[in-house]
């Protein structure tokens, strides 16, 4: 199943590109700016149409208060074109940023194209859990569902990079 696509796939450990994608309200956007000072789980999604994503999506829209109150950030690319995306997330009932790579401009940069889909040549679901600079602490495959992060997983993952970025984190 590996892609054999134009980009280097990003790795655990490195930085993870700055992406400047439309978000659902079709303003440009840039990843670096969402995140902030706060760790971020990217999520990169088939799209709306996937049954498989909706349920993805379900999980995290349950964990929007969670990462809201911590000081982390969820944030979904996709090639739904923003006024798809913002459709779903109102559906969703979702306050997390959604990025539309409708032009499927990082799709290949990143090697993340999905082969097996050839009608709608979607993004490859995956995980990234990030430092504030992007830097990649964790990395999920979801293309087999069992390879996406419980929501506990991403928990773990907020809570190890808070507490190395935190320099109150101790008692």
């Amino acid at each position: 199943m590996d892609g054999a696509g134009t980009g280097a796939r990003p790795q655990v450990g490195e930085a993870f590109p700055d992406l400047d994608l439309p978000d659902h309200t079709g303003r440009g956007r840039r990843l670096s700016e969402i995140a902030a000072d706060d760790p971020v789980v990217l999520i990169f999604s088939r799209g709306w149409w996937c049954p498989k994503e909706q349920r993805a999506m379900r999980v995290l829209a349950e964990l929007q208060d969670e990462f809201e109150v911590a000081y982390s950030k969820l944030v979904v690319v996709s090639i739904d074109p923003p006024e798809v995306q913002s459709a779903f997330r109102a559906g969703l009932g979702a306050r997390f940023t959604f990025l539309s790579d409708a032009e499927r401009r990082w799709i290949d940069r990143l090697d993340l194209l999905e082969h097996t889909d050839t009608n709608h040549l979607p993004y490859r679901p995956a995980a990234f859990s990030l430092f504030p600079d992007l830097r990649i602490h964790a990395a999920y495959n979801g293309y087999w569902s069992w390879g996406r992060p419980t929501a506990e997983e991403l928990r773990r993952d907020m809570r190890a990079i808070s507490r190395e970025i935190r320099p109150d984190w101790e008692l």
